[in-house]
């Protein structure tokens, strides 16, 4: 016993004889002293300038520590500053040491600022500080490393400021007024956190102010443990003004095992989406994900969004789960929908039971059934109904999403697979057949006429809005047995759609269209700012009066054959793009009729009337009235929405039609001049009086508004190319006729002839009129 007196005695003069001299080292050294070669030091080791501006103060038991006032680092290579602090102190225990364990005291830290940087190539800024990575062949960690443990006894730091840029993303972050206070951090224990920080970014714009209280249990690289969240986040995120976001409850994630815990937890989200408010909720009372085991009570998630648009309602119901991580199911998931937008009301339901993997991340969803019902004033019918069946799944390993369903939507027999094939990028497909789709009944209603005459005020043209189509991914195929879109009809239509970062491609587009056939490719391409559009058309052996009549309600041509164009245009109006159209265009019809002139019968009336007729003679058109042609051909070249033409021509058995002008597509009006030559006749029509004008040409301008345009005829170049030809016959006559008749004298009994001049000058008469 006296000698374990002896050496306790012993041991504790030599505790005595190390405090005081570690006392008397503290109280004689002084670091600041030695602040040139520390500086000289790191910039030798780091090529970063360090400067300490405030006082070092160093203690040695039972901590050895620092303490250190105002401090900056700079950039490598650069005086740039990288991080400053105003005040920081550490301190590490040195008997826990000697069992391979770092105890340190709290951690404090005061006035933090600093700027990280990941470069494009991956790199960031404190790569060096880091040190060099280990080599690839270099030898797990043994012994004494392996088994050394730090703990922590907690953190401390105020007002600290922190800026991240990620070039390669093109992102910047600011996290301003970052408060962190924990208790003791060690593997497995769990410790209490306060944080508080305000988190900034431009570009989408994030301005949110975040405090996290909770206890938090960790295994570096195994498992992580919430208890007691208590989330309160306030300011701008994903595009919502005004966030609230609260989160309280507890949750555990484990790594290795793949296993999930959650139990009391609820969110809850308001805030503004544009115009429209948001309130959300999640509960989850109790959700355990195990290898061997799965279970939990009813998931719920309901969403209210309330704006001038109207409001949605919408609620999604998960009952208790069984089964395994790796093979789990539910009963029937329910997902309801409400919108009510002004007389407009729609509901819509879809449940099915949920089956997946966890692990592998697919989820099943093999019964499903949709239902749709609207009810509105200005729906076809007031109402549509719809119901739909079938199957998908969602594998998240691979990214893809394949749904098949069929059904029946109004009138509509729907039968469609359709699926996604990536996530990041959205990447879509599909492959649907509907019997029949009147795309008109679903369209808001035309607004009614105004009172005759009474002019209605002009509305300012709302320009379309296409950069959905920038974010589109994907293609399919599309099959209608009969649609109608804008009131024009067509069967058998089938169309292949493409689209990749706002260029939608719909080629080839194929259709029975007006008794012949439609074969077409559009592309819209919504990419800049303004979009643009082209289209290349082909009909054949088509009914053009009635495609005319059902596209625009306007029946002034019959006829059929084929029609092409090749065009293209931008804007985001539908005026902009008609005046912006460019491409050409050509026509060629048989056998119909242009209505609105009977252009024979005019000259015929005019014949009979030359006498009172001067100059030019405006008709409206009558429908009722109509030029027949066994041909008419003519080609287009389109330039800034105008498309001109400058060989019309229309072939019948009494007339030759000939002309040039321009249709202005932008403003809806025509300029044309036509004309017309007599060049048969038959007795039905008028043939005596039109027999005597063969070969006059007759000038007729067609101009004025597209749909009802005038026509006018020029009498006086009717009645001076009358004049010529008749002339030019009476001079032929003579001449001729005067040769014959000294070789021949008249038949005994027969009149004289009379002398050309007279006949001549009677002939000028009846014309002119004098």
């Amino acid at each position: 016993m006296k000698i374990l007196k002896y050496i306790l005695l012993a041991l504790g003069g030599l505790v005595i004889l190390a405090g005081a001299a570690l006392a008397y080292i503290a109280s004689t050294f002084d670091p600041n002293q030695y602040k040139p070669q520390i500086v000289k030091a790191v910039k030798e080791k780091t090529q970063r300038t360090l400067k300490l501006e405030g006082d070092i103060a160093l203690s040695f038991w039972p901590s050895i520590g620092a303490r250190i006032g105002r401090a900056s680092l700079s950039e490598r290579a650069s005086e740039r500053e990288f991080a400053a602090v105003e005040e920081a102190h550490v301190s590490l225990k040195l008997l826990p040491l000697l069992s391979k364990q770092a105890i340190v005291d709290t951690v404090r830290i005061k006035g933090l600022r600093a700027s990280v940087v990941r470069a494009k190539d991956g790199s960031t800024n404190v790569d060096d500080l880091a040190g060099p990575p280990p080599a690839k062949d270099a030898p797990a960690a043994k012994g004494a490393e392996a088994d050394f443990k730090v703990d922590i006894a907690g953190v401390e730091i105020e007002d600290a400021a922190i800026q991240y840029a990620d070039q390669a993303a093109g992102l910047k972050y600011a996290f301003s007024k970052l408060n962190l206070k924990t208790g003791r951090i060690a593997p497995a224990v769990p410790t209490g956190i306060a944080l508080s920080v305000r988190a900034q970014r431009d570009k989408p714009r994030l301005d949110l102010q975040t405090a996290l209280k909770t206890r938090l249990a960790f295994d570096p690289g195994r498992s992580l443990a919430l208890d007691d969240l208590a989330l309160d986040a306030k300011g701008v995120a994903a595009g919502i003004t005004n966030l609230a976001l609260k989160a309280t409850g507890s949750a555990m994630a484990n790594v290795t095992s793949g296993e999930f815990t959650a139990s009391k937890l609820n969110v809850s989200l308001t805030g503004m989406s544009g115009k429209d408010a948001l309130d959300i909720k999640v509960d989850v009372p109790r959700l355990s994900l195990a290898g061997d085991k799965a279970s939990g009570d009813k998931v719920a998630v309901v969403a209210k969004i309330t704006g001038p648009g109207g409001t949605l309602h919408a609620s999604l119901m998960l009952p208790g789960i069984e089964g395994t991580a790796q093979a789990f199911r539910s009963g029937a998931a329910h997902l309801d929908l409400d919108l009510k937008r002004g007389d407009l009301a729609v509901k819509a339901k879809l449940a099915s039971p949920v089956a997946g993997n966890l692990k592998a991340r697919q989820l099943n969803l093999p019964k499903l059934k949709a239902s749709l019902s609207a009810s509105g004033p200005n729906l076809p019918g007031k109402s549509i109904a719809g119901e739909l069946a079938g199957s998908a799944a969602v594998d998240g390993a691979k990214q893809s999403v394949q749904a098949n369903l069929a059904g029946k939507v109004s009138d509509s027999q729907i039968k469609a697979q359709v699926g996604v094939t990536g996530f990041a990028p959205l990447a879509f497909k599909f492959n649907a057949v509907v019997d029949q789709l009147d795309v008109d009944r679903y369209l808001p209603p035309k607004a009614a006429g105004g009172a005759p005459g009474a002019a209605a005020p002009k509305q300012p043209e709302q320009p379309f809005d296409l950069t959905a189509l920038r974010g589109l991914r994907g293609g399919g195929t599309l099959r209608f047995g009969a649609l109608k879109v804008n009131n024009v009809k067509a069967s058998n239509v089938r169309m292949d759609v493409r689209a990749n970062g706002g260029r939608v491609d719909v080629s080839p587009l194929t259709a029975g269209f007006y008794q012949g056939s439609l074969s077409s490719a559009v592309t819209v391409n919504a990419a800049p700012a303004t979009p643009t559009f082209a289209a290349k058309h082909n009909m054949s052996g088509i009914n053009v009066g009635a495609f005319l009549k059902d596209l625009a309600g306007n029946d002034t041509l019959e006829g059929r054959g084929n029609v092409t164009a090749d065009v293209t245009t931008q804007g985001s109006t539908v005026t902009a793009l008609k005046k912006a159209l460019n491409g050409n265009a050509a026509v060629k019809l048989t056998n119909g009729a242009v209505k609105g002139i009977d252009i024979a019968g005019s000259i015929r009336n005019a014949k009979a009337r030359l006498g009172t007729l001067r100059g030019e003679q405006t008709q409206k058109a009558d429908k009722s009235q109509k030029t027949d042609f066994s041909e008419l051909t003519a080609t287009f070249r389109i330039a800034n929405g105008v498309a001109r033409n400058n060989d019309l021509s229309l072939k019948s058995p009494l007339l030759r039609v000939g002309g040039e002008g321009e249709i202005n597509i932008g403003e809806d009006t025509v300029n044309y001049l036509v004309k017309a030559s007599i060049v048969g006749t038959t007795q039905g029509q008028g043939g005596r009086e039109l027999g005597d004008l063969r070969g006059v040409t007759v000038p007729v301008r067609v101009a004025g508004p597209l749909a009802n345009p005038s026509y006018k005829l020029d009498f006086g170049a009717m009645a001076t190319e009358t004049a010529k030809q008749e002339i030019k016959g009476r001079l032929q006559e003579r001449l001729l006729g005067g040769a014959a008749a000294k070789g021949a004298a008249p038949a005994p009994g027969t009149a004289p002839a009379p002398a050309p001049g007279d006949s001549v000058r009677d002939k000028l008469r009846s014309i002119f009129g004098r």
